[in-house]
C-alpha cells in the first residue's frame, strides 16, 4: 500500500525559497507531510503548511508528483503563496526562514532540493520523477546528525 504525502514550495518576493527546521532532527526541509485518511493532497499540503510555519496559503501549481525508489510513498508537491499568518516556531519546526537555493544549509534533504530545482524550471507542466536518492534518516546519519 503506498502512503502519499504533499509538500509546498513558497517563494517570497526575492524568489528565496521557505524552509523549515524540524524539531525531531536536525535537518531543513519543505513544509510538508503525510496525507491523512479521507483528505485530498491539496488539503494536505494547506494543513501542513499551517502547521509547520504558521501561514495560511493558497495553492498556484502542481510541480510535480514524485515516486521513491525505496519506498511505497507517492508525493505531491505546490508552488503555494501566503495568504495570511506569520511565519513563527510551531509544535513540528523550531525555525523556519527562507534561502537562496545556493544556500540552502547543508542538512537539507537532498529529495527536496532537487523538487525546488524542478520548480525554479517552471515548467509548463508537473514533473513525474521517481526519485531514487538517499532516504532521509540515512542522509542524517551520513552528516554525522542522529
Amino acid at each position: 500500500m503506498f502512503t502519499l504525502g504533499a509538500f509546498v514550495i513558497i517563494f517570497d518576493d526575492q524568489r528565496r525559497i521557505l524552509l523549515c527546521h524540524r524539531r525531531d532532527y536536525d535537518i531543513w526541509n519543505l513544509p510538508g507531510g503525510g496525507v491523512e485518511s479521507g483528505e485530498l493532497p491539496t488539503e494536505a499540503a494547506v494543513r501542513e503548511v499551517q502547521e509547520e510555519t504558521g501561514l495560511e496559503i493558497k495553492l498556484e501549481r502542481l510541480i510535480g508528483v514524485y515516486g521513491k525508489s525505496y519506498r511505497d510513498e507517492i508525493v505531491f508537491v505546490f508552488e503555494g503563496i501566503p495568504i495570511s499568518g506569520n511565519i513563527s516556531p510551531t509544535d513540528e519546526s523550531d525555525s523556519c526562514s527562507y534561502f537562496e537555493i545556493e544556500e540552502f544549509p547543508i542538512n537539507t534533504i537532498p529529495r527536496h532540493v532537487e523538487r525546488v530545482h524542478d520548480a525554479i524550471e517552471n515548467y509548463s507542466e508537473p514533473i513525474f520523477r521517481c526519485q531514487s536518492g538517499t532516504p532521509t534518516l540515512d542522509y542524517l546519519k551520513q552528516l554525522g546528525k542522529i
